[in-house]
Formats: C-alpha cells, structure tokens, sequence
C-alpha cells in the first residue's frame, strides 16, 4: 500500500498546488472560472489529502479512515469529472483526470484484496 498512497499523494498534490501557484495557466488549461475561491477551496483540500496520502506512504501506516479519503478521494473526483464534463458544466479537460482516479481506485481495491 505504501506504493499507492505516495504515488496518490504526489499527484494530489501537484494537481491541487497548481491553481494555488499559477491560476493563470490552470484557467488556460481548465477554463474560465468564476468563483476562484472555490478553485481554491479544492485545491487547498486536494494538498491536504495528498500530503496525508504521503505521510502515511512514507510511514506505512495505514488506518482505515486513511484509506476511505484515499478511495473516497478518488471516487468523489472521478465522478466530479465525469458529470459535470459530460453536462459541460466543465471543459472535458476534466475528463483525463479520470485515467489516474480509476487507476487508483482500482490500484487500492487490488490491494486490499490481495492483503
């Protein structure tokens, strides 16, 4: 598990300090957005779940309550994505980051079953 979290907790957290860094370039890529604080919102709370999923990776530590944010996490964003892509309430940018959620879902689900 210890591969899982910290490969989760690099991406979080790269993916949430990006609109905290550069909003600029995350709107360039992403779209126009309207209630940046939201944007914000997120980000600060994908970076918080990223450094956990580090933290724990680098500890091998694991309660369960980690690994329901970890899967949760997950699951919540990929169905973020995949509803409001697809009402085109967001770019389909979106869309691509739906690959690395499903692959870690699936990559925790793997290895809870196999321990």
């Amino acid at each position: 598990m210890a591969g899982i979290a910290f490969v989760q907790g690099c991406y979080f957290l790269a993916a949430g300090m990006w609109p905290l860094l550069h909003i600029e370039s995350f709107q360039k890529v992403t779209g126009r957005k309207t209630d940046l604080w939201l944007v914000k919102t997120v980000a600060v709370l994908v970076v918080v779940i990223g450094a956990g999923l580090l933290v724990g990776g680098l500890t091998q530590r694991f309660a369960p309550g980690l690994i329901v944010i970890a899967m949760g996490s997950a699951l919540g964003l990929m169905g973020v994505d995949l509803v409001y892509a697809g009402k085109r309430v967001i770019s389909r940018v979106y869309l691509l980051d739906v690959i690395p959620e499903a692959a870690f879902l699936a990559w925790w689900t793997i290895s809870l079953l196999v321990t």
